[in-house]
């Protein structure tokens, strides 16, 4: 793969967050009244925006989902950023990629300010040119405005560009900014709704996307 520029979505893609995401979302329902005690219920919640997620899982209008938003990062802030695991494999890839001269960036819809934290506390920041995000207030949590974001600010070629992620808001907002899209197996979106947008690659391994970038 002739890719100079690699976005790589984070979670569901470097690394796994189930526990800190699913127990910071069961924390905020509880704050509002609502008892999920099976985690496994709210994974749906891990890649898209909480905001809409929210909002359409519950019904919440936009003031009540921001609430909902709000006791989530609570918890999330403190304790739910360290629960969570690199997935194996990724360190291997990182280090590939930079020793063929490629440029990497994360592209997240997660606050950039959590991004960091989790790069920095789980070792893999150096790895990266610039850990991108949203904003608090919601800006750019969409990923087509994340991606034309980060086009915009690192001039990046979208010819010369790939995006890895698990989830399809990774897939639309590639296609969306003219860049190739790479879909990965091993994280929370199922093989339907990846197949569904049509992705330039389809891995369902880590390993499977390290060896293609070997074959370079």
């Amino acid at each position: 793969m002739h890719y100079q520029n690699i976005l790589f979505d984070l979670d569901g893609t470097l690394t796994d967050p189930r526990e800190g995401i699913t127990r910071s979302i069961q924390h905020a329902l509880a704050k509002l009244g609502i008892d999920e005690p099976d985690l496994r219920n709210l994974e749906h919640f891990i890649g898209p925006p909480l905001l809409q997620q929210f909002m359409v899982a519950y019904d919440f209008d936009e003031a009540k989902a921001w609430q909902a938003v709000n006791f989530y990062r609570e918890r999330f802030r403190v304790t739910g950023l360290y629960e969570n695991q690199l997935f194996h494999g990724v360190i291997a890839l990182l280090e590939t990629l930079q020793q063929q001269g490629r440029r990497l960036y994360i592209a997240t819809s997660k606050p950039w300010e959590f991004a960091r934290e989790i790069a920095r506390h789980f070792d893999f920041a150096k790895h990266f040119k610039v850990v991108y995000g949203s904003e608090l207030d919601g800006t750019r949590t969409n990923k087509v405005e994340l991606i034309a974001h980060i086009l915009q600010q690192e001039g990046l070629d979208p010819a010369q560009t790939l995006m890895i992620g698990d989830r399809k808001h990774d897939l639309i907002g590639a296609r969306a900014n003219g860049l190739d899209c790479a879909a990965v197996g091993y994280g929370f979106g199922s093989r339907e709704e990846l197949e569904a947008e049509a992705p330039t690659y389809h891995f369902q391994t880590l390993e499977a996307l390290h060896r293609a970038f070997l074959r370079d």
